[in-house]
C-alpha cells in the first residue's frame, strides 16, 4: 500500500525495503504557481560550496526574501553509530572520530569518557593522560575555528581569510602529525588513556604556535574586524536571541554569542578542567557578528589553556595500570612506517606467558564492560557533544548514540533565514558552523 506524500514499499524475503524520495519536495512545490503568487522554489544544495558540506536547504523565495527555509540533512550518512555494535570497544574510537572530522579528538575523548564511566576507572585516568587530553583537544578547537573562519570569510567574500586560516590550521595539523602519526581520524584518545606519549619535537613545535598564534590572530582582526563590507554582512544579521537558543537546544559559540555563559569546561568539568584558569567569552549581540567575536575570543582562550597543558606535563604513565584494559600504549613502529618494529614484538613476546596472552585477548577480542548505561556530555567546537553508551556486559557496545552539536543546531536555521535575504542564509548557515559528517553520522 502506497500512502501519499510517503516513501513506496515493498515486501521481499529479507522483510520490507522501502524506497528512498527525495523528502518533501513533491509537497512543497505541490499547487505553486510561481507567477501567480511570485514566489519560487529552489534547492540550495546538497553540491554548494556555501553549505559547509552536503546539507540541502529547499527555500521558498519570494523576490530576494526567504519565506520558508527548511533542512534536508542525510546525504552523508555512514552508519557509524550502528557501526560500533560491531566492533569492540576500544575499536569504537576508530569509527567515532571520523563524525565530526573537523573535531576528532573530541569525538574520541567524549567516547572514551563514557566507557571509562561504564567501567568505573574515570579516577584511574593518570595526570598525564588527562593533561594530554586536554592539550590535544584544545589544539583541536583552535583548527576547528580556523576553517570556520576561513570557510566564512571566504562565503562573505574576504577570500584572504580563507588562504590565512588554512595556513595556520596546517601548522597544528603538523603537531597532530607528530603525536599521533595522523593529521585527521587519529584513534589516539581511548578508553583508559590515550595511545601513546606525546614526543618531545611536538613540544617543541606547539611552544613556536604559541608563539606565533597571537600575532596571526591580530592580522584576521585587522582584516575583517573594520572592513565594512564584513560589518554589513555580519552585523543584525540571523539574529537568534537567547529564548530561541534555548527553545531549541543551541549550545556553544551561537549559544554564547546571544549572552549566556554556558560551557560545559566550566559548568560540568571533566578532564581536570576544574583546575584550569580561562574564561568563558560571550557577546549580546545574537547575531554572526557576536558569533564570530565568541570564536575569535575563544582561541584566545585555548592558547592560554595549551600553555597551562605544556606547563603540567609532568613525566608518568599515559595508560591506566590496569593490563586487563590498558590497550598496548608504548608502540614502536617497524622501519617500513607500518606495523611493530621487531625489538617490540621480541619485548612483547620475551615478558611472559600471561603478558602475552592478555595482550593477545586484549587486541582480538577486547575487555568487557559491566552492564549499564551512562551519558557523558563535552564542549566541543559547535557545541555540547554528548554520548548516551549503553553496555549489556559484553566486549562491544550494545548501542552507542551521539548528542551531535552540529545536528541539533541545524534547527536554527530556518529561525535564522525566514524573513531574511537569500545572501543572508549564507551567513547565518556559516555561523552555525555545521559539519555534515557529525550531524548525519
Amino acid at each position: 500500500m502506497t500512502t501519499p506524500g510517503y516513501a513506496r514499499e515493498r515486501d521481499t524475503a529479507e522483510g520490507k525495503v522501502f524506497t528512498v524520495t527525495g523528502g518533501d519536495w513533491d509537497t512543497v512545490v505541490e499547487g505553486t504557481d510561481p507567477i501567480g503568487d511570485e514566489r519560487i522554489v529552489v534547492n540550495m544544495g546538497p553540491q554548494h560550496p556555501s553549505t559547509h558540506g552536503v546539507l540541502r536547504l529547499v527555500l521558498e523565495l519570494e523576490g530576494e526574501t526567504v519565506r520558508e527555509a527548511r533542512s534536508v540533512v542525510g546525504y552523508l550518512h555512514t552508519g557509524i553509530e550502528k557501526n560500533l555494535e560491531y566492533r569492540n570497544w576500544v575499536q569504537g574510537s576508530t569509527f567515532v572520530t571520523r563524525m565530526d572530522y573537523l573535531a576528532p579528538i573530541f569525538n574520541e575523548t567524549a567516547y572514551s569518557l563514557a566507557v571509562e564511566k561504564l567501567l568505573g576507572i574515570t579516577d584511574e585516568i593518570t595526570e598525564r593522560a588527562n593533561t594530554i587530553r586536554v592539550l590535544m583537544m584544545e589544539l583541536n578547537r583552535i583548527s576547528s575555528h580556523l576553517v570556520w573562519l576561513a570557510t566564512t570569510g571566504m562565503e562573505l567574500g574576504a577570500l584572504s581569510m580563507m588562504l590565512y586560516g588554512f595556513r595556520e590550521r596546517e601548522y597544528i595539523l603538523d603537531i597532530f602529525e607528530m603525536v599521533t602519526g595522523l593529521r585527521m581520524n587519529h584513534a589516539y584518545v581511548r578508553p583508559g588513556g590515550v595511545a601513546q606519549d606525546v614526543p618531545d619535537e611536538a613540544i617543541v613545535k606547539i611552544h613556536e604556535f604559541l608563539e606565533l598564534m597571537p600575532k596571526r590572530l591580530q592580522e584576521y582582526e585587522d582584516l575583517l574586524s573594520g572592513q565594512p563590507i564584513w560589518i554589513e554582512r555580519t552585523k543584525n544579521v540571523a539574529v537568534l536571541d537567547v529564548t530561541g537558543c534555548l527553545a531549541l537546544g543551541v549550545t556553544g559559540p551561537v549559544l554564547r554569542s546571544a549572552g549566556l555563559p554556558w560551557d560545559l569546561r566550566k559548568t560540568m568539568p571533566y578532564c581536570g578542567y576544574e583546575t584550569y584558569e580561562f574564561d568563558v567569552p560571550t557577546s549580546n549581540d545574537g547575531d554572526v557578528w557576536g558569533r564570530y567575536q565568541v570564536r575569535l575570543a575563544e582561541i584566545r582562550e585555548s592558547l592560554k589553556l595549551v600553555e597551562q597543558a605544556l606547563d603540567r606535563l609532568r613525566p608518568g604513565p599515559v595508560m591506566v595500570a590496569d593490563k586487563k584494559i590498558a590497550w598496548p600504549a608504548q608502540l614502536a613502529i617497524g622501519v617500513d612506517g607500518m606495523g611493530n618494529s621487531l625489538e617490540h614484538v621480541a619485548k612483547i613476546m620475551g615478558q611472559s606467558m600471561e603478558s602475552l596472552i592478555h595482550h593477545f585477548k586484549l587486541v582480538t577480542e577486547g575487555f568487557r564492560v559491566p552492564p549499564g548505561q551512562v551519558y557523558v556530555g563535552i564542549e566541543a567546537p559547535r557545541g555540547e557533544l554528548g554520548v548516551h553508551a549503553v553496555s549489556d556486559g559484553g566486549t562491544r557496545p550494545y548501542r552507542v548514540h551521539y548528542r551531535e552539536p552540529s545536528f541539533v543546531n541545524l534547527q536554527a536555521l530556518p529561525a535564522m533565514a525566514e524573513g531574511g535575504l537569500i545572501a543572508d542564509v549564507i551567513a547565518g548557515g556559516a555561523s552555525l558552523d555545521p559539519v555534515m559528517g557529525g550531524c548525519d553520522r
